[in-house]
């Protein structure tokens, strides 16, 4: 990255000594007050907290509500934001507690009360949506609010839960303005974060404003964002060739951002090893296809990864053979040790095994935005290669109609990315494979699920490394879900953007008060 950053050193020196005419090489409004443009792949599913549990909503949210802690990059731990301070009280780790800061105001001018800080959290587990967080608070019992005081009262040992509130799940939103059993609808949003919601168009658009009267631990944002949404690779791409859009994130073409190298033209990029996976779920619900545990351990003798990483990915995504990815405390490879090489023998005889006759038929979902179709394609020739299975893949464009298909068991198994929220392997865990999971794929083991809650109770988090082993290896046996892949994290900018460097750290986060006009 080192070339890179010369070339924004000499940028700077030339708009120095262009003197009088330099302005004509920026934007009209740098040094003002004109909007840098974001381009995505993901998608804002809902502005409520309570209702998505998705890369593209919480990177929203992380600029337009506030919640009690927040994780810096790079940090060990949570610090505060909209709290003042927050600690566990005694050693059982059941019970938690922030005082929240005086002087805080949503957007529309109201004061934050810790009654809002309760309320936000009451409503998440009450309205219990499919696609909302309230999977990532499984532990959390019940909530109380005394003066400026909120106490978090846990079911069981978890010292993960600071971290939990420091997400897009712990958003504290405006009590008058949130509906305390249902979803709020419209294109509005009364938060506290360094940013304004100014106007949204679900799917295309989303327009930022610096939150003027913002209070908390991060810089107040410089300049607008617009914030636009393509609903595939190939339309994003388009429209940074085209400079319709200043910075883009999540995702360019595979193929675009292999060819990324220092002396492009007007091109900075930051590469950072991001946590991002790419799964396999299978639907385990009574009835299915793959229902039947020696299916999907067929499935996973089959699937060759390093396959789809260099003819799908172009080598943008690494083999991963862990629930946990590499670069994270609790990495292994349980399901390499298990099924080293793809091999269509050993699943044929993992079927004949259990008198399952083939060619063993199933759905195989994704959501048609990216390379997924490709990724799908080329799932279904593998497997269908082996003359052990047929399959039969089914897009959907949209995000939430395909969030809603899985959850209602429309498919047989389908892909789906995940993007860790926090800096933990529990992260990678509880919410993909333990009971009640975000994935809705209606599996559930008692087994694991003790794993899920041993992991949770260390607060030495380096002591519950064996029982994440453990619980892999579980996972590799029983294969509710099959990780595929994992990748780094890609930002694309204009060298006259600033900031974009800081945007992501892939943890999927965005900090957008971060970017500004050279």
């Amino acid at each position: 990255m080192r070339s890179v950053r010369s070339r924004a050193i000499t940028a700077g020196l030339v708009l120095v000594v262009a003197g009088v005419g330099a302005w004509q090489l920026l934007p009209s409004g740098a040094g003002g007050r004109d909007a840098v443009t974001v381009g995505t792949t993901d998608v804002a599913s809902s502005l409520d907290p309570a209702g998505a549990y998705d890369a593209g909503s919480w990177a929203l949210y992380s600029n337009i509500y506030q919640s009690l802690l927040t994780i810096k990059p790079g940090a060990a731990d949570p610090e505060p934001d909209a709290a003042s301070s927050c600690r566990f009280i005694g050693q059982k780790l059941t019970t938690y507690q922030c005082e929240v800061r005086e002087g805080l105001k949503f957007s529309n001018g109201r004061e934050i009360t810790a009654e809002d800080v309760k309320y936000s959290f009451d409503r998440i587990k009450k309205i219990n949506s499919d696609q909302g967080p309230a999977p990532l608070l499984n532990t959390l019992k019940s909530v109380t609010a005394k003066d400026r005081t909120v106490t978090f009262n846990l079911s069981a040992r978890d010292a993960t839960f600071p971290f939990k509130i420091a997400t897009g799940a712990g958003s504290i939103v405006d009590s008058s303005k949130y509906p305390a059993d249902a979803l709020r609808t419209g294109d509005g949003a009364d938060g506290s974060g360094p940013y304004v919601l100014k106007s949204f168009d679900k799917g295309k658009e989303a327009e930022l404003a610096p939150n003027e009267s913002y209070k908390g631990p991060v810089k107040p944002a410089h300049v607008p964002v617009n914030v636009r949404y393509f609903t595939d690779a190939e339309g994003l791409d388009a429209a940074w060739q085209s400079r319709d859009v200043d910075v883009a994130h999540r995702d360019l073409p595979p193929q675009v951002l292999a060819g990324l190298r220092p002396g492009l033209e007007d091109t900075r990029y930051q590469q950072s090893g991001g946590s991002e996976t790419r799964n396999l779920v299978f639907n385990v619900r009574k009835g299915s296809p793959v229902e039947e545990q020696p299916v999907r351990r067929a499935v996973a003798a089959v699937l060759d990864r390093a396959k789809i990483a260099s003819e799908v990915y172009q080598g943008t995504v690494t083999p991963l053979y862990s629930l946990i990815p590499q670069g994270v405390g609790g990495h292994g490879t349980p399901f390499f040790d298990s099924y080293p090489e793809p091999s269509a023998d050993r699943a044929k005889e993992i079927l004949r095994a259990a008198d399952i006759s083939t060619p063993v038929s199933f759905t195989l979902g994704f959501n048609s935005r990216g390379t997924t179709a490709a990724e799908a394609a080329e799932i279904k020739k593998q497997l269908e290669s082996s003359g052990l299975f047929k399959v039969k893949t089914e897009g959907v464009a949209e995000w939430p109609e395909f969030q809603k298909a899985y959850a209602a068991g429309k498919f047989d198994a389908y892909t789906i990315g995940w993007i860790a929220d926090f800096p933990d392997p529990d992260n990678f865990t509880a919410p993909l494979v333990g009971s009640d999971s975000s994935m809705n794929n209606g599996f559930r083991d008692r087994r694991i699920d003790t794993l899920i809650t041993r992991t949770q109770s260390y607060s030495d988090r380096a002591m519950a490394a064996s029982d994440f082993r453990d619980l892999q290896k579980e996972v590799a046996e029983q294969v509710p879900m099959l990780p595929i892949w994992q990748k780094k994290d890609f930002v694309v900018s204009r060298e006259a953007v600033t900031g974009a460097q800081y945007l992501s750290d892939g943890t999927g986060v965005w900090r957008l008060w971060e970017l500004n006009w050279l």
